[in-house]
């Protein structure tokens, strides 16, 4: 199964559109996959980064981000924006079509250039609670940037970074 999450309660069908950030990809419909679903549980402006064990990590990474966690998944925000994370519902829509391919596994994207229709509507809320109960650590950080600049710097493979330009600027 694949899911869309949005924060309207009231999409009939998925038509392919461009991407905002994407500019000269063509028209898609977008899906994530239930592995990668936690990615999408906050508010759909709020800035985060979702970092990943992998096997393959070198220990340099792993000292860096995950030295004080036994979790798998780490996702960190802004402060300022927990309050709007615990009062946010969003509605997972049910994807199953086949005309979904794989377009990211390491961030479990999946898209199509059909009309698609959801298979079913669902409200989702206590998102920290969700996330949680997927063993996903959440972090909160006054600003994102140090954070983002050391995971560019290093090797480090499994990550997302999502509505950085949200993100606080100084």
């Amino acid at each position: 199964m694949l899911y869309h999450f949005s924060e309207e309660a009231d999409i009939d069908v998925f038509v392919p559109r461009v991407k905002q950030n994407r500019p000269n990809f063509p028209a898609v419909v977008w899906a994530i996959d239930e592995q990668h679903e936690c990615s999408y549980y906050f508010p759909r402006d709020c800035p985060r980064i979702v970092i990943r064990r992998t096997k393959d990590m070198r220990d340099e990474e792993h000292e860096m981000f995950f030295k004080h966690t036994d979790a798998d998944i780490i996702v960190t925000v802004e402060s300022e924006w927990y309050p709007k994370i615990v009062q946010q519902t969003l509605y997972r829509y049910h994807l199953e079509d086949p005309s979904f391919k794989l377009f990211d596994e390491t961030a479990g994207y999946y898209i199509s250039d059909q009309v698609i229709t959801p298979r079913y509507i669902e409200k989702i809320d206590h998102l920290v609670e969700r996330l949680l109960a997927k063993g996903v650590e959440l972090r909160l950080t006054t600003n994102l940037y140090p954070l983002r600049d050391a995971i560019l710097r290093s090797d480090l493979k499994g990550f997302g970074i999502h509505r950085f330009d949200h993100a606080r600027k100084d």
